[in-house]
């Protein structure tokens, strides 16, 4: 907890914040219109499992990697992952520190609140090892187990989940914070 609170006490100006925001919605906007459409026209309509929330099973990730076909397993790991491998710590940092400036907004910072700024590290964290997994299972297509995917699975609802508890700490602290600001 001290070198989280280290780093963020030595990072938090707000134009630091505000030029990371920027540059990890550029990144995710890039994934958005390009990287993922690009990989999507291979896919047949079906959903990357990169954005399957709830997760899947080993009958998805082989209808999807057969929809694919060999050119578009090749674009995924070709094209989305390489720009999914900076997201997540452009996220994580991000929105560590994003957190971290409106706690001390309102004056919760150096409280057990700070260990909320874990929450989109543990994000990060995740979608680095589903990133990882999804690597795996392209190059050992079609020899998947039903276990290498449950788990690789596992890790995209956690990313899911913690990125949704994410937002809505911060939703909290921003109301908080509108709340402190109409007070004055």
């Amino acid at each position: 907890m001290k070198l989280l609170t280290k780093f963020i006490n030595g990072n938090n100006s707000g134009k630091k914040v505000l030029g990371l925001f920027i540059l990890t919605n550029v990144v995710y906007m890039i994934m958005l219109t390009v990287t993922i459409p690009k990989t999507m026209k291979f896919s047949n309509e079906m959903r990357l499992l990169d954005m399957m929330p709830m997760g899947y099973d080993l009958n998805y990730v082989n209808q999807l990697f057969n929809s694919l076909g060999e050119i578009g397993r090749d674009v995924y790991l070709t094209s989305q992952i390489p720009v999914d491998m900076l997201y997540p710590l452009l996220f994580g940092l991000t929105y560590c520190l994003i957190l971290a400036y409106f706690l001390k907004k309102i004056n919760k910072f150096n409280t057990p609140f700070t260990l909320l700024c874990y929450i989109p590290i543990i994000a990060g964290i995740a979608d680095y090892l589903e990133n990882f997994g999804i690597i795996t299972m392209l190059n050992n297509y079609p020899e998947l187990t039903d276990s290498t995917v449950k788990t690789i699975s596992l890790f995209s609802q956690i990313k899911s989940f913690s990125t949704s508890i994410f937002f809505i700490v911060l939703i909290v602290i921003l109301i908080k914070l509108g709340v402190k600001f109409m007070k004055k």
